[in-house]
């Protein structure tokens, strides 16, 4: 098919990767560089400090996170919109953004068909009113838990994220930590992973960064309970030492509370062969094949005996699963199907397949 132009307009908080934390960013790069490799024209509007082989719009001269400067974000993000939607109007076949409700009002009034991943929640009232609001727009969703609080909006497809498997090495052999890896923050539930680890009697590395706004948390109810010889906190760490701690953990503890839309960390860890024990939040059944990639819990109880039962999972199969769902070359065969799809004029437009390859599936 013929290559397309395409804009990929992603958040202004980290850099396209991220350094460090930052999960959309580094999906953001994952499908942009896949993009460029297939012979797509590629303009990536991000921040100035971004690597990239496509063509790069800084907005910003580097991560607004690294600067303290979070609060600019928003401002940050309609600069972009701007420039892609009125001083760029014409250049591109398809525009991607990553920056949610921002970019409403623009693509509703857009002639070039813009696509939207949702990369966050969306049990948020007045989002789901937005959204409702303009319901006809273009969205995908990363799990299909996610569309659970807005279900009749203009869905074309569910594609789940990926990464090279290239990136990540499979370890069969692992230390006997476990891991905690994420952010600090009420929902993630750090607290029940060190109380897990406490009951089990098991070491846990925890490798997480700290919020601004989740500062007063951490240091109220999480930092009490680092001090004990079990526990073993890294702090923030780039992705090469996250790596390294995945694939030498015997499990990943991911005590969620909260419906989260996908959970990277999950992925990642099963591309190192590392099974991952998770709360029965969001996307989690999803994503987690229960008794064959890690254990999906309900209770404290669950959890106790998905530690004790770890070592029934076969890593291997951690990393054929990965391969199969979560490589960056399936997620991008989906969003390509997309791509393609929308930029198709409306009368020879064809429907999406029910069941489409790779990691689409099809509204309904």
């Amino acid at each position: 098919m013929k290559p397309l132009r395409i804009a990929q307009i992603a958040p202004l908080i980290e850099s396209v990767p991220p350094l460090g934390y930052g999960g959309t960013e580094r999906v953001v790069y994952c499908l942009t560089e896949e993009l460029v490799k297939r012979g797509h024209d590629v303009a990536l509007f991000a921040t100035g400090d971004s690597r990239t082989s496509a063509k790069l719009f800084p907005l910003a001269e580097r991560g607004l996170r690294l600067d303290g400067n979070q609060g600019a974000s928003v401002l940050g993000s309609l600069l972009e919109l701007s420039k892609v939607y009125h001083e760029m109007k014409g250049d591109f076949d398809i525009i991607h953004s990553h920056v949610d409700f921002l970019t409403f009002p623009f693509a509703s009034v857009a002639v070039t068909p813009t696509l939207m991943t949702l990369h966050g929640r969306l049990d948020i009232p007045f989002f789901v009113r937005a959204l409702q609001v303009y319901d006809n727009l273009n969205y995908v969703s990363i799990s299909n838990a996610q569309r659970l609080p807005a279900q009749n909006i203009n869905w074309v497809g569910t594609v789940y994220h990926g990464y090279p498997p290239e990136n990540f090495p499979f370890n069969e052999s692992p230390s006997d930590y476990f891991l905690y890896l994420g952010r600090f923050s009420p929902e993630k539930a750090p607290d029940q992973a060190i109380r897990l680890a406490k009951a089990c009697n098991i070491p846990l590395k925890i490798a997480a960064k700290i919020d601004p706004a989740e500062k007063d948390y951490f240091s109220e109810r999480i930092k009490p309970m680092l001090d004990d010889p079990l526990i073993e906190y890294v702090g923030e760490v780039a992705e090469a030492e996250k790596i390294t701690l995945l694939k030498n953990a015997k499990a990943l503890l991911n005590t969620i509370d909260w419906p989260e839309p996908f959970g990277l960390v999950m992925i990642e860890s099963f591309a190192c062969g590392t099974p991952v024990i998770v709360g029965n939040c969001g996307s989690s059944p999803e994503i987690v094949k229960h008794g064959r990639t890690g254990y999906v819990c309900k209770t404290a109880d669950d959890f106790k005996q998905a530690v004790r039962r770890i070592g029934t999972i076969k890593r291997s199969d951690c990393r054929k699963d990965f391969e199969g769902r979560f490589s960056c070359k399936r997620m991008v065969d989906g969003y390509e199907r997309i791509y393609y799809h929308l930029h198709a004029p409306p009368r020879t437009r064809k429907s999406l397949p029910i069941s489409m390859p790779g990691s689409v599936i099809s509204p309904g």
